[in-house]
């Protein structure tokens, strides 16, 4: 059986080829794709885009990775169609397996191929989130802190709302155009289904990334007290102004505390460069941590490898997931399997992956105070600690074993091919 996947990013072992950075996102895929390619009677091939204008095809380790030039994968090329022409007659696919719908690259494939056996895995659904994408910020406040960097890219988060909501549109005819999709909560299942009710939905956890199964677990007495940890918060759907102004709520009782964030340094502003890439959505943090005399328990941390992620999750006192609407975020997964107490908002998925007073903390994502008081929760009660960071090990690792999950990929790759 012969499986081409379709990615949205460069993998680490052709990024090293040519001599490119190896990406941060997407490590999930890495482990999946090298076990998937080692199994009896299946090619694996790997299709994704890149900046260079020259086509590339490479084999590595038994994979083979095609390279398709393009600009824009958010719209919809036709130029790209002639690639998929000479990708598909070279690999001869028996199925295509598109990870994520979020781009449009797939999609030349899609039409130029319309009967070939799609499956595609759900990762977020970008349309949706449009809805969410202003996460409780006024027009008023969103319009105020709009910045020269904003004008120039056309990119204020007005604009930013409406490239999902038009991404969107692509989005929903990779799911009308496709048999099959693999999904892993009940919130892209529900949205899977209301776009095309006949989809074969096949459930399949995510397995996560290497370091993650053998990293020494969270304790209690080695981490730093009072330290929040965030993945990521470079936008307004992930929630870090409901965070900062949660942390507003406990400063008194907890002057040492400290939030700590994956990426990069969004408020910036000490250096001419840094004010001209300013974002409006930094600017409105820049703004609410002054506001909040919050300047020295906020640090931004910069790009962070898998191994600085492991580093944080282990020193931290609490992973917290603020978003005002996700699927299943891999960052949750990865600290419970680290075994840091996790707090999350109640959107989208990620009931699926907590259950409350057990396996981590959830509260409404507009609910500061609700936030403010699972934070003093696990600031204060060893007790509840302990068993959130247990009962979490032993969930995650249940949920993103790579084992099952692979076994179930193959198994319904098996079904498609045999359909």
């Amino acid at each position: 059986m012969r499986v081409l996947w379709i990615v949205n990013t460069i993998f680490p072992a052709p990024s090293e080829k040519l001599g490119i950075i190896k990406p941060v996102l997407g490590g999930w895929m890495y482990g999946l794709a090298e076990q998937v390619a080692k199994q009896a009677g299946i090619k694996l091939g790997i299709v994704t885009t890149h900046s260079s204008s020259n086509f590339i095809k490479m084999q590595i380790s038994g994979i083979d990775y095609f390279l398709i030039p393009c600009k824009d994968k958010t719209k919809y090329d036709v130029n790209l169609e002639p690639f998929w022409v000479k990708i598909c007659e070279d690999f001869m696919p028996d199925i295509i397996h598109i990870h994520g719908t979020e781009y449009a690259h797939g999609l030349s494939c899609i039409r130029k191929f319309p009967n070939l056996r799609y499956i595609v895995s759900i990762q977020g659904l970008v349309g949706i989130y449009s809805r969410y994408y202003f996460a409780g910020i006024s027009s008023g406040e969103i319009f105020t802190n709009i910045t020269f960097r904003d004008l120039i890219k056309r990119d204020t988060i007005f604009q930013a709302k409406q490239k999902f909501a038009n991404r969107g549109n692509l989005e929903n005819e990779y799911l009308i155009n496709s048999k099959h999709a693999i999904g892993r909560t009940g919130w892209d299942f529900a949205h899977v289904k209301s776009v095309n009710p006949n989809i074969n939905y096949h459930f399949c956890n995510e397995s996560l990334r290497d370091g993650f199964y053998t990293a020494e677990k969270w304790k209690l007495e080695s981490c730093e007290p009072y330290t929040i940890f965030l993945s990521q918060a470079g936008y307004p759907i992930k929630g870090l102004h409901k965070v900062i102004e949660a942390a507003s709520l406990l400063t008194k009782d907890y002057p040492k505390l400290k939030i700590r964030i994956g990426g990069v340094n969004i408020i910036s502003n000490a250096k001419i460069i840094d004010r001209i890439k300013r974002t409006g959505y930094g600017k409105y943090i820049g703004k609410l941590i002054e506001k909040n005399k919050l300047e020295k328990n906020v640090l931004f941390l910069g790009s962070l490898s898998e191994e600085q992620m492991i580093l944080e999750y282990q020193n931290s006192n609490v992973f917290i997931c603020p978003s005002s609407i996700e699927n299943s975020p891999n960052s949750l997964g990865e600290a419970q399997l680290i075994g840091v107490p996790t707090i999350a908002s109640y959107s989208g998925g990620t009931p699926d992956m907590i259950e409350s007073g057990k396996t981590g903390l959830l509260y409404r994502f507009e609910e500061i105070e609700m936030l403010a008081e699972n934070i003093r929760k696990i600031f204060s009660d060893s007790k509840l600690v302990s068993q959130i960071s247990e009962n979490s090990i032993i969930s995650a690792s249940l949920r993103h074993d790579r084992e099952i999950n692979l076994e179930k990929t193959i198994s319904i790759y098996n079904k498609i091919a045999n359909s």
